[in-house]
């Protein structure tokens, strides 16, 4: 997620020089033609009435402006999504260091058996967090292609064998079943899930919880699984294709018949001012299809790309104010924003 203030040019460019640079080209093209043509044999006459190409421009930018709304709907309900995995875990930290204690166990745990489940049930659950996120940015069939993400950050394929899953994961879990657990399952933040269930199963039998505050803690479990599956639902359900797919063509179509309507309109101010369509031309290209840009990077907040929900960082936020709890005193330093991106 960008999150200065203003956008850097520079990076502005990096992103429209190709497109700038084809807008610049086509468009001295058909001005060019069109000179040509308008001195070698008169009879020929490129230029479209702009009134039509007007309408298209028109039509097009209502469909772009709904399709945007919907994009940015999406990337809403998912930061909304993950700011209630934050509020959750916070509570899930806090459940576990003043739920799980020796009052009814009657000197059958210890002090240092006690730690070791309390940090075991909170370091689970980062990892759950951290598998939940490498599995949304899996790619899709519909994700953003990998030549419009390199000049993003690190992208995360979410392999189970991957490297960045062996630093985000493996760390916090606590003996090989379950490193190998995480590989044998297809989604493996459920069945971390599930191990959750289990030890509080255990721990309940071992007196370091009542029957009360076993439910409740269950039922945090449970919202974890409902934000989870929320979560699921915007990465497997892709904005429909007929609006994603039709915008694009709609803006290239009128993209590229614009230039012919323009240059008959300047031409009709004086011949010499015919050229004045390039840099005109350039510019509404570059509005139209920066706002199907806009709204085509924004509709699948969770493909690690420049305007996503930072999960990295709210991931790395949790961790920290969890084993805060724990009274952990080393602890890695915040996701800061690189070049204004933060992932």
């Amino acid at each position: 997620m960008y999150v200065y203030r203003n956008i850097s040019w520079r990076v502005i460019f990096r992103f429209a020089w190709k497109y700038l640079l084809f807008y610049f080209l086509y468009g001295g093209l058909v001005v060019f033609i069109y000179h040509w043509c308008d001195h070698m044999n008169p009879k020929i006459n490129l230029a479209l009435p702009f009134q039509p190409i007007s309408v298209i421009g028109i039509a097009v930018a209502f469909y772009l402006g709904f399709k945007n709304n919907q994009s940015y709907d999406r990337f809403w309900e998912a930061r909304k999504i993950w700011g209630g995995i934050v509020n959750y875990s916070r509570t899930w930290g806090n459940q576990v260091m003043s739920y799980v204690t020796l009052l009814h166990t009657n000197g059958k745990v210890s002090e240092e058996e006690l730690k070791g489940i309390r940090k075991k049930l909170i370091y689970r659950h980062i990892a759950w967090m951290n598998a939940l996120r490498l599995q949304l940015r899996r790619p899709s069939s519909f994700s953003i292609s990998h030549e419009k993400r390199k000049h993003t950050a690190k992208y995360y394929k979410g392999n189970p064998n991957g490297e960045d899953w062996k630093k985000d994961v493996v760390p916090f879990l606590s003996c090989a079943t379950e490193v190998d657990m995480t590989k044998k399952y297809r989604n493996a933040a459920t069945q971390i899930i599930r191990e959750q269930g289990e030890d509080l199963k255990e721990a309940l039998g071992k007196g370091l919880i009542e029957d009360f505050r076993h439910m409740d803690m269950m039922s945090s479990l449970e919202e974890f699984y409902n934000l989870q599956g929320k979560c699921e639902r915007i990465k497997n359900t892709p904005l429909p294709r007929q609006y994603s797919y039709f915008s694009n063509v709609f803006v290239w179509i009128f993209v590229l018949l614009m230039p012919f309507g323009l240059v008959g309109e300047f031409a009709s101010m004086g011949h010499d001012l015919i050229w004045l369509t390039v840099p005109m031309y350039v510019l509404i290209a570059w509005i139209f299809v920066t706002m199907e840009t806009i709204g085509d990077n924004s509709e699948d907040p969770f493909e690690n790309f420049i305007n996503d929900v930072p999960m990295t960082a709210l991931c790395r936020t949790i961790e920290i104010d969890m084993r805060e709890m724990l009274g952990e005193k080393n602890l890695p330093e915040k996701i800061k924003p690189e070049n204004g991106v933060l992932m």
